[in-house]
């Protein structure tokens, strides 16, 4: 086994920047990963070994030293690159050659990250899925629109990637591929470059094989982000399930109690949280916002080219144009008026833990499960991350959901490495 096949970013940069192995052999252990699984994965929608090589070619200066010197990373293709194409998996695009980068792409490369490629995603990162299947399950889905950064990850292709969030488009596959991901606060990373599809909760987020890897793009892609130094001690915990944990199966409730007991058995203190009743209409009103926003994001496509769009796309215009500006408008404003009260609920606690999904992955690649442990948090803009939890050999992963305080975003990765210490015997300290 090569060091690359586990080795975390943080690690092959750190062995690049000191030219105890080049950017070409981290390219081509990558590369040759890919080709063993990908026509069976089907996670690359865009894949380039030409320009993967003129990249490294090319890596020199600043960026051979960077935070990411030499690390592949895989792309969600809503995500404009200047040398690969953006399709959004729409047949209204399969000719989109976009002139520049993404802002986040760019600042990838300027830290010394190479594009592997353009993931594949759903349709205008919505509802009608892809081809890519479970890299742990080829029978099962990998999840959501972030799934063919998902699946890459999961096999090996590249030990960063890129997704978006609206409602739990990163996080669910992340779950369901036993990832590690963050998507931090609402607002904190530039979405320019990035097609949208509901402005009030779209945001940028990352898998990585580590929680450090992900404070370590962080870095990178929050410029001016606050560090939180590790440091040894107890942490405290809310647990909140929410008002669907009605829905969640039985296995997967068990295993996220026995995580509970592991982190009080460490030392830290989990407490549980119980919503106010008016919580309970957060998910009705995120969905109501997200098809308004998206009626009005893809208002040209559906304009010009009504019958290019997918069923699901097409269905959610139409509940949009049954929705009145009046209802927008009260769904908006409810969510906002809970969001203090949200706040004082997290004033006790470094972070809150919940389910990541409320099932492991499913049969099929039809349909991805319901997003709704990950879009409660999603409505009001809070960093989350996923932890997988330890599983034995064939069986099917499980996230915990860590969620932070709106902008806490340093605290929470702090928390988060504290919980997966403690789970899965991550040291806290590289």
């Amino acid at each position: 086994m090569s060091l690359l096949d586990t080795a975390d970013a943080t690690l092959i940069a750190e062995q690049v920047r000191t030219a105890r192995i080049s950017p070409r052999e981290v390219a081509e252990h990558f590369l040759a990963q890919t080709n063993a699984r990908e026509a069976e994965i089907q996670a690359f929608v865009s894949l380039d070994p030409a320009a993967l090589n003129k990249q490294v070619v090319e890596l020199k200066g600043p960026a051979l030293k960077g935070l990411l010197a030499g690390v592949p990373v895989g792309v969600k293709d809503i995500i404009d690159t200047h040398d690969h194409p953006t399709c959004f998996y729409s047949p209204l695009y399969q000719d989109n050659r976009p002139s520049r980068d993404a802002h986040v792409v760019a600042l990838l490369r300027q830290a010394g990250a190479v594009i592997m490629g353009k993931t594949h995603t759903t349709e205008f990162a919505y509802m009608q899925t892809g081809p890519t299947r479970n890299p742990l399950d080829l029978s099962r889905t990998p999840g959501s629109s972030s799934a063919g950064s998902a699946a890459g990850m999961a096999a090996g292709f590249f030990p960063v990637a890129l997704g978006t969030q609206t409602a739990g488009s990163l996080l669910k596959p992340a779950s369901y591929c036993g990832l590690y991901a963050f998507k931090p606060s609402y607002g904190l990373v530039s979405l320019e470059g990035i097609k949208p599809l509901a402005p009030s909760f779209d945001t940028l987020g990352w898998y990585g094989r580590s929680v450090g890897d992900l404070a370590l793009i962080a870095r990178v892609l929050i410029p001016g982000l606050t560090t939180t130094q590790p440091a040894s001690g107890r942490r405290t915990f809310g647990f909140c399930r929410t008002a669907r944990w009605g829905d969640i199966e039985p296995p997967v409730a068990d295993a996220l109690l026995a995580s509970l007991d592991v982190l009080s058995a460490a030392g830290h203190r989990v407490t549980q949280v119980v919503l106010p009743d008016e919580f309970v209409g957060v998910f009705d009103d995120h969905l109501l916002i997200n098809d308004c926003e998206g009626a009005r994001s893809l208002a040209k496509e559906w304009q010009s080219s009504p019958e290019s769009l997918s069923p699901q796309v097409m269905a959610m215009i139409e509940r949009a144009q049954q929705t009145t500006w009046e209802q927008e408008t009260a769904a908006k404003a409810r969510l906002a008026a809970l969001a203090p009260i949200l706040k004082a609920l997290f004033a006790p606690f470094d972070a809150m833990l919940g389910a990541t999904c409320g099932m492991v992955a499913p049969l099929g690649l039809e349909a991805t499960g319901p997003s709704d442990f990950c879009k409660f948090w999603m409505a009001f803009g809070l960093p989350q991350i996923n932890i997988p939890l330890p599983r034995a050999p064939g069986e099917l992963p499980i996230g915990l959901q860590v969620v932070g305080d709106y902008r806490s975003d340093s605290q929470l990765l702090d928390a988060a490495m504290h919980v997966d210490h403690a789970l899965n015997g991550a040291c806290l300290i590289r």
